[in-house]
């Protein structure tokens, strides 16, 4: 017999929902997004160690070295420095915001319902979900050449296809992004978990292959691209806030994985391990293996799906090409899939499900994609690339999403003591529908940097989005919850 009100049971710290008919019959509940049971909480470090692995190592990690030396007038070892302190930086937040995600085994937009509101929520998840549908299309479309790449080394008449043949493998990519996800979290550990080492050692055999062919000395030599006598603090700060807004997507949707986690030990200890070195070690073979590929094939080639398209051996460029994407497929999936499917199932969870979410994540990366591969058809001459898309991305989304990242901290550790009502998430007689304070505190940091892009004086707030707007979103939300003592919404069932 289902019973009829839900409880909250703890198990070592960690807490799970026996839920009952006021939350089973709720319209804000459905099973992909109900709180995982302790027993499904099986990822221990190596799983989150492995899934940051997999994460880290792609195509876009491997040109941003060129992105901050080329966009943000860096020396080579400026923007790899920069590079290694922006992800230890971003441990912080996706740390913190984990918390909640393994206590509760909540993901990102119910943890958001606290903060927005029930039906508030919807409009930051939109937000990250519109910015992780866009990377999938960048993310697919690197896998597809590399599927059209490999089957051009595998058949010879495939090459003659020319863009028609990227256009396929994009699509034959795209739909096995989905295939994984649909088949849940246990398919994407297992498939972060393999790819990681085979990424580490694609990466090794990268440098061995390159190494003879490039100075170190005159690599770290080449002078920056910027104004002569410029102080490198303002370009070395706006390119660490470009490096921030890499992951500030996940330091918002961490929850969507730490849900899985088996303890908070588990969760800290393998990002700590798994982000900040691969990404910086990455980063740096991007660099090296750019700087060797005039003498490796004759001109400078920043992405590895293209550079290693030019060796002349087709069973090293099969061999190459499968490795490549193995490790599209493991940073697409996690990064770029599993949040706007959550997000997208948050609007109406009794009509939206998983599957459904998918392939709407699917529809929505592809139609921003639209314009490039009508390009690689021969039906439109545009002369955008995808380089300058994403590279401008990552400031100008980092400062919409700062704010949301600091509110959700201050709300979970400072507003709610870290105490959630677990069912009351699930209801709508609990948290509000719409949180203002959580608006109001995310509204005002957007604002001003929108205001500070026609301004000389504020150029900063804009240059430093991430960080302003992090801490004035997180400061104004405190000060307004206090000012209308807002009650943390705890029940006795917790």
């Amino acid at each position: 017999m289902q019973q009829n009100r839900s409880q909250v049971i703890e198990r070592n710290g960690l807490f799970e929902l026996e839920a009952g008919s006021d939350v089973l019959d709720s319209p804000r509940f459905n099973h992909d997004m109900a709180p995982t049971k302790v027993r499904e909480r099986t990822w221990n470090k190596w799983h989150i160690t492995a899934l940051w692995v997999g994460m880290s190592i792609c195509v876009p990690t491997y040109t941003l070295g060129g992105v901050l030396t080329a966009y943000f007038g860096l020396t080579v070892g400026e923007a790899l420095l920069a590079i290694l302190f922006a992800n230890i930086i971003v441990l912080i937040p996706l740390t913190l915001n984990a918390f909640p995600g393994t206590k509760y085994g909540i993901p990102f937009p119910v943890l958001l319902r606290s903060s927005f509101g029930i039906l508030g929520s919807n409009i930051p998840c939109l937000i990250r979900a519109l910015v992780a549908c866009g990377w999938f299309g960048i993310q697919t479309m690197f896998g597809g050449l590399a599927i059209h790449l490999f089957l051009g080394s595998v058949f010879e008449g495939w090459k003659s296809l020319g863009g028609t043949g990227e256009v396929i493998g994009f699509m034959m990519f795209w739909a096995l992004n989905l295939w994984v996800v649909i088949r849940g979290a246990e398919s994407i550990k297992w498939l972060e978990t393999l790819s990681a080492p085979l990424l580490v050692a694609v990466g090794v055999g990268l440098l061995v292959w390159a190494m003879p062919n490039v100075s170190m000395t005159e690599l770290l030599a080449i002078p920056a691209k910027r104004p002569e006598g410029a102080s490198v603090v303002s370009y070395f700060a706006a390119g660490l806030t470009a490096m921030v807004g890499f992951w500030a997507t996940l330091s918002l949707n961490i929850p969507d994985f730490s849900r899985y986690a088996e303890s908070q030990k588990a969760q800290i200890v393998g990002q700590i391990m798994g982000l900040p070195l691969t990404m910086f070690l990455f980063a740096a073979l991007g660099v090296v293996m750019t700087a060797a590929s005039v003498k490796l094939v004759g001109v400078t080639v920043s992405d590895p799906v293209t550079l290693i398209g030019h060796i002349q051996s087709p069973v090293w460029v099969a061999v190459a090409m499968a490795l490549i994407i193995i490790a599209t497929l493991s940073t697409n999936t996690a990064a770029n899939i599993v949040s706007p499917t959550n997000d997208f199932q948050n609007i109406a969870p009794k009509v939206i499900n998983r599957t459904k979410a998918v392939m709407l994540t699917g529809f929505v990366g592809l139609a921003l994609m639209a314009h490039e591969l009508l390009k690689k058809l021969g039906l439109i001459v545009s002369d955008i690339s995808l380089e300058t898309v994403y590279s401008n991305w990552l400031l100008g989304y980092s400062s919409l999403l700062g704010p949301i990242a600091g509110i959700m901290v201050v709300d979970y550790f400072l507003i709610k003591k870290q105490q959630l009502d677990l069912a009351g998430l699930y209801r709508d007689d609990v948290y509000p529908a719409w949180n203002w304070n959580g608006f109001l505190a995310f509204g005002v940091p957007v604002v001003l940097t929108l205001l500070s892009l026609g301004s000389d004086a504020f150029s900063w707030f804009y240059s430093y989005g991430w960080f302003t707007g992090s801490a004035l979103g997180g400061l104004i939300y405190y000060g307004l919850c206090a000012m209308r003592a807002q009650p943390s919404a705890v029940k006795s069932a917790v």
